[in-house]
């Protein structure tokens, strides 16, 4: 199953849930994203091509973050860039999320290992703008999880 949270008209992530399953290959993100997320599907002798990838200037105006849930479940709770809470999602083990635009905070339900990927150089604490958490009595889940 995949999953996209939207704010007028803003991907802010893009959940890939641990049972979807697809055909051949697919990208989830627009050619414009500066983090590509795509998934395969490829049967037993498929042969990809060994290959090097050519320089390209590219210019990250964003960071976009995808993380890999590998135990344990989390709850994430999406805002917009003005630090507006939208709405929250479960992850748990085999979750692929995509966080694209807006803000995101976490919170550990069961012990969790994750894998985060994103652009570097990492620019440490000047990368990012901490703010205060949704208050659980506000905290909604919108579509299915």
């Amino acid at each position: 199953m995949i999953e996209r949270i939207i704010n007028e008209g803003i991907e802010l992530a893009l959940i890939i849930r641990g049972s979807y399953v697809g055909k051949d290959i697919e990208f989830f993100t627009p050619e414009n994203y500066s983090q590509q997320l795509g998934y395969m599907n490829r049967p037993s002798g498929y042969i990809i091509k060994p290959h090097v990838h050519l320089s390209a200037s590219r210019e990250v105006q964003f960071t976009k973050e995808v993380l890999f849930i590998k135990s344990g479940k989390i709850r994430a709770d999406f805002y917009t860039d003005k630090k507006n809470y939208i709405e929250s999602k479960e992850l748990q083990q085999g979750d692929i999320v995509l966080l694209a635009f807006g803000g995101h905070g976490f919170e550990v339900i069961e012990n969790c290992e994750m894998i985060e990927v994103k652009q570097g150089p990492y620019a440490g604490e000047n990368d990012k703008e901490k703010f205060e958490p949704v208050e659980h009595k506000f905290i909604k889940y919108l579509g299915s999880d």
